[in-house]
């Protein structure tokens, strides 16, 4: 492992290593000593910069959540209408093979980590509330506009559509359900909630 220039250079080889670790390992059995033979350091070194694994595992967390969240409001603000902004909301919220899935992966393994860490606990709060929001306001601008009719308040089916996410996510995770399913099933609530049958899959 090459020196870094600086203490922000080491901390984001230290997340990019942790990041591969528990992808390959499963958080609950990654250890310190791990990700210090991933990122080619000694353990000690490690501590340097991170007080424990906790701390570390919060670290990775944030970075995946946000840049899971920059790339998906950047998909939605591209889209034109109400109708193709939930579309691509609903898209963007699928763990599809390749990146998609590892990213979806990585953020499932270290979930756990919030009920061990404050840190950790504020930032899934945050993200949580960041995907809602995503929701929210495009079910709102569709009711402004006339296009949807929503059958409930537009923040309570947002948190809807963002606990249906994690769950159909966790589905795929253990085989009993592909990408394609998970968007066919989110479009379908799509439908229901808003009355659009723009998302009905069968017309």
């Amino acid at each position: 492992m090459a020196r870094p220039r600086n203490q922000a250079e080491r901390r984001a080889q230290l997340i990019d290593a942790t990041a591969r670790t528990v992808v390959d390992l499963g958080a609950t059995a990654t250890k310190l000593r791990d990700v210090a033979k991933a990122a080619g350091v000694t353990p000690a070194s490690v501590l340097y910069y991170y007080a424990d694994i906790q701390e570390l595992f919060a670290a990775v967390f944030e970075r995946s959540a946000a840049t899971y969240f920059v790339s998906r409001e950047k998909a939605i603000a591209e889209a034109e209408g109400p109708v193709a902004r939930l579309r691509a909301c609903i898209h963007t919220g699928v763990p599809w093979p390749g990146e998609g899935e590892e990213s979806t992966r990585l953020l499932f393994e270290l979930f756990p980590v919030a009920l061990r860490n404050q840190g950790a606990a504020d930032r899934q709060r945050a993200f949580t509330t960041q995907q809602t929001e995503l929701y929210r306001h495009v079910l709102e601008l569709g009711r402004q506009t006339g296009e949807f009719t929503l059958s409930a308040d537009a923040h309570v089916l947002g948190r809807s559509f963002v606990a249906l996410e994690d769950g159909y996510a966790m589905d795929l995770l253990v085989g009993s359900a592909t990408a394609q399913d998970i968007e066919d099933r989110l479009l379908d609530h799509a439908r229901i909630v808003t009355g659009n049958a723009a998302f009905d899959r069968r017309s």
